[in-house]
């Protein structure tokens, strides 16, 4: 009997041990569409009515949570049963992480005209602005869904050759540690302001100077994310065409890591970006 519990706690630190050097490897994979999912939810949290912004974020925040319990069961079933199909769903994730960071350097790139939302110059209601914000926030966990769904696969594709127990602990942990990192250093971010505001009405001059710079520093802290967040989709995407598409990891194993993921990434989402331009004007003509 004693020697059974032994065995089984072996077993259970054994796992442990896998667990925490897996999930080491996972988050490292994981980082750059973290990257970006942060500045996609900074940028979906702000410029909402101050007292607003928290119970907004809460809302998404939950949404989250509830893609991941949806995407996980998938997830680990499609891995028990099919797991080669991992590998397909992580590589055409790649190419739409890939087409993502393409499709926003070329709007940063080309200039476009502004559009004009219908409510522009219109004072809203309470409810009407309940009404706004409830659409931004299911627009916010819609988002939130894809970028799940590649944290998920991403983290998984880490652990494949793992037993399923090992996966399962693995990427919940991972899944669970970006909800909760994200979201709370998006809290943090949007307060920027009110913090700022609040410094600035205290006496001490040196207090007023760092709210000035948190309420003038928080348009370039959302934008410096959006570009991170931009480099690391293409990092991300160039990694898993180096290594697993073999013809890929062959024509670029002489450059350097980093570069040759920049490379990959960079490629693969030009010739997306034109496939999908290319069938949406062909589309266009033909319904004219």
């Amino acid at each position: 009997m004693a020697s059974g519990i032994f065995a089984l706690l072996d077993d259970i630190a054994a796992l442990m041990d896998d667990v925490v050097v897996m999930s080491k490897i996972a988050t490292k994979k994981t980082a750059g569409i973290l990257g970006d999912d942060l500045a996609v939810n900074a940028e979906k949290a702000s410029g909402f009515v101050s007292s607003r912004e928290i119970p907004v974020l809460w809302a998404i925040t939950k949404g989250s949570f509830l893609n991941k319990l949806i995407i996980l069961p998938f997830a680990f079933l499609l891995s028990y049963f099919v797991p080669w199909l991992i590998t397909v769903v992580l590589l055409l994730g790649a190419f739409y992480l890939a087409y993502e960071a393409a499709e926003k350097i070329y709007e940063y790139l080309v200039p476009h005209p502004k559009a004009v939302g219908a409510t522009d110059g219109i004072t809203l209601s309470p409810e009407e602005v309940l009404a706004q914000e409830k659409i931004k926030v299911k627009a916010a966990i819609v988002t939130d869904f894809i970028l799940s769904v590649e944290i998920v696969i991403i983290a998984l594709g880490t652990v494949l050759e793992k037993p399923i127990t090992t996966q399962i602990v693995v990427v919940c942990i991972i899944a669970f540690l970006a909800t909760i990192g994200v979201y709370g250093i998006v809290a943090a971010i949007v307060r920027m302001d009110d913090v700022g505001l609040v410094l600035t009405k205290r006496k001490s001059s040196i207090s007023q100077f760092i709210g000035t710079l948190l309420i003038r520093t928080l348009p370039l802290v959302i934008k410096g994310l959006a570009f991170i967040g931009t480099i690391a989709l293409v990092l991300v995407a160039g990694g898993i065409f180096m290594h697993k598409i073999e013809q890929v990891h062959h024509a670029l194993e002489g450059l350097p890591s980093i570069v040759g993921e920049f490379v990959a990434g960079t490629v693969g989402g030009i010739v997306v970006f034109l496939i999908i331009k290319g069938f949406t004007l062909l589309w266009k003509k033909i319904k004219k």
